[in-house]
């Protein structure tokens, strides 16, 4: 099986080097008439409301830009997106505009990638709305192009029952891993629901949520912790890392951790929140936190309005640090496409005021409608749209709007997020350490679940701390080290 799948792979990345030689030799057509192939995630070209988006995209530039572009959007087979993908182009078969979800390091490497840098140069309107982190990652990857807010998750609550506990002045005062364990331990002991919540807080599928309330107050405030001796280790064969997993085992213990984080999906989690089983959920601060305000008010009433909570405060404080190192996701363009000048003309035009209209709020008549000197958003944009593309910080539409864009508990996270900003000193991997980090982190996520489920006591930390470096971390440590020197 293996010689197969190594055959399969020398053969795909022979086709790949072939297209990449054709390509040397293709020419840039009209820089304003052309068709653009393209294959995004979750755009299935056979859904009327993405038929439109890319329908009304194209007569807005011919009337804004005077750009005649057709798309032709690529079907996406279900299943692993960046599996999917990789298929796809290792055929030979490359769009125009590619958006990534992993898996491009492979194809840049091959070539097969433009360098944007010499196009946000020379743009009208996407480099005035990158944001410092977004100008950081396209200097140390400029392939992948990404506008959005920080993702970082923020922990909610219903405020009627937040607002019923004795202990939620402290924990907004001094938001320490202390007071947010007898935050969560009044939350179930006085039970604000009527018997409800079962379990204070709940988590979908592993511990990373958590540790978006935690990490940096146990001082995990990056992937890489310096040394006294001015080496680095990785944070999660740390200290640090022990004693926060001793604290996670503390809340699984005491009933305060729901104890099926570990098998619980998103849609199971976000159900139990809603019904009451569990206090606190995280969510992606700004559009997600609206979704789950939106949901909890229509079950349980306008006195359900989520209040978003602080990060945990101890050796530092925040939801975690920001990767510089990449985009983790975002739109490329093919080095092979005879339509690259074209292709970023549409997404400079997509930061435009104009494009922005379209891709931030949707159709006239549908997501929004004129309300005298007014735009008023209505039912259908905050229950179906969602920007396609850029979603810049700054973004005013052409008359105010009536309703805001975003409920307050999710100005809030998204303010929360950004005014807890901190980098991270994350690097990109080699090939060779990179074929060994899943292994490293598959040995991880088994410890530390294993620990807080009470199967391996905390003092088995060392011996997973050696395993980890038998396992291939020996050689990422010394990869990593030598690049943050």
């Amino acid at each position: 099986m293996k010689r197969k799948l190594a055959a399969l792979f020398a053969a795909a990345m022979l086709t790949l080097t072939a297209a990449a030689c054709s390509g040397e030799e293709a020419s840039t057509t009209d820089s304003k008439k052309g068709t653009i192939k393209l294959v995004l995630k979750d755009e299935d070209p056979s859904n009327p409301a993405t038929k439109k988006y890319f329908s009304n995209l194209e007569k807005a530039l011919k009337e804004d830009e005077k750009l005649d572009v057709k798309f032709e959007l690529v079907q996406m087979p279900q299943g692993n997106y960046a599996e999917k993908l990789n298929l796809l182009l290792y055929s030979g078969d490359i769009p125009d505009m590619i958006y990534f979800q992993g898996g491009d390091q492979q194809i840049s490497g091959q070539d097969l990638l433009e360098d944007l840098t010499p196009y946000l140069e020379k743009s009208k309107h996407l480099k005035s709305i990158m944001e410092p982190y977004n100008e950081k990652r396209m200097k140390n990857y400029p392939y992948l192009l990404w506008i959005k807010p920080l993702d970082f998750k923020t922990p909610v609550i219903r405020s009627d029952w937040f607002n019923q506990l004795s202990s939620s002045k402290a924990l907004m005062a001094d938001p320490s891993p202390e007071n947010y364990k007898a935050f969560f331990k009044e939350l179930i002991e006085k039970a604000p629901g009527g018997g409800k919540p079962k379990y204070a807080i709940t988590a979908a599928g592993d511990i990373a949520e958590l540790d978006s309330i935690f990490n940096m107050a146990f001082g995990i405030n990056q992937t890489w912790l310096e040394k006294s001796d001015g080496t680095y280790e990785y944070a999660k064969v740390s200290e640090k890392e022990k004693a926060k997993l001793e604290f996670y085992s503390e809340l699984y213990k005491e009933g305060l951790l729901d104890p099926q984080f570990a098998t619980k999906q998103w849609d199971t989690k976000e159900k139990a929140f809603y019904d009451g089983e569990a206090g606190v959920i995280t969510g992606t601060n700004g559009k997600v936190i609206d979704i789950y305000n939106g949901k909890m008010t229509q079950v349980n009433g306008k006195e359900a309005a989520l209040t978003v909570l602080p990060p945990s405060k101890g050796e530092s404080q925040g939801y975690g640090a920001t990767d510089v190192s990449k985009e983790s996701r975002g739109i490329a363009i093919s080095s092979q496409s005879k339509n690259k000048e074209l292709a970023f003309k549409v997404l400079d035009y997509l930061a435009s005021p104009e494009g922005q209209m379209l891709d931030r709020i949707g159709f006239e008549g549908e997501h929004y409608q004129q309300s005298g000197d007014q735009l008023e958003l209505t039912e259908k944009y905050y229950s179906e749209w969602y920007a396609r593309f850029w979603e810049p910080a700054a973004f005013e539409t052409e008359k105010p709007l009536k309703t805001p864009l975003l409920s307050e508990p999710a100005e809030e996270s998204a303010k929360l997020v950004r005014d807890y900003y901190s980098e991270d000193n994350k690097v990109m991997l080699d090939e060779e350490a990179s074929a060994k980090w899943d292994a490293t982190e598959n040995l991880y996520k088994e410890f530390s679940a294993d620990v807080i489920t009470g199967k391996k006591p905390v003092s088995d930390f060392e011996k997973f701390a050696e395993d980890w470096e038998k396992a291939g971390g020996a050689e990422i440590t010394e990869f990593v080290n030598g690049k943050l020197k």
